[in-house]
């Protein structure tokens, strides 16, 4: 599979490796080797943009959280959280052909149905979306960029 480049800073840590004829990669939040998916190659670029260039903790990011939403089991592919774990931001992520469209933030409005984290983020790798929910109104606002930590920490309290 050719790894596109991604409209992201240079990550500095993507160990890749080649094993029964895939290309695997580390991810170093969940601690093991997995195949190498267009979707997870932005994910593995985005974590390393939040931890190298926003300064988000990587002990407070977590990939693949499962919640239930309606009777079924659901996975947001990032959530970030505080340092007294309440959800701050769930991330998207799609491959990099793929349009971000409206679909995709449906589907993670619904995950905040349950999470209730005053951010969300959608990325195709190419393309990336954030926006402000304001659980008091029940609205979306999108902002520019994607907030460095310390910022969205201070969107929790707003």
């Amino acid at each position: 599979m050719p790894f596109p480049r991604l409209n992201l800073p240079p990550v500095a840590e993507i160990s890749l490796r080649h094993t029964d004829g895939a290309v695997q990669v580390f991810d170093s939040l969940r601690r093991k080797w997995l195949v190498v998916t267009p979707e997870e190659w932005v994910r593995q670029h985005f974590v390393g943009y939040l931890t190298g260039s926003l300064g988000y903790p990587p002990e407070l990011i977590a990939n693949e959280i499962s919640l239930r939403l309606n009777g079924t089991l659901r996975r947001c592919d990032t959530v970030v959280f505080s340092r007294s774990l309440r959800p701050l931001a769930i991330i998207e992520y799609k491959a990099p052909h793929v349009a971000v469209t409206q679909k995709v933030f449906d589907q993670i409005a619904r995950y905040n149905i349950v999470l209730e984290a005053p951010c969300l983020i959608v990325s195709n790798g190419m393309r990336h979306y954030c926006c402000r929910f304001d659980k008091a109104k029940g609205t979306y606002a999108f902002l520019r960029e994607v907030p460095p930590y310390d910022i969205l920490v201070g969107l929790e309290s707003e």
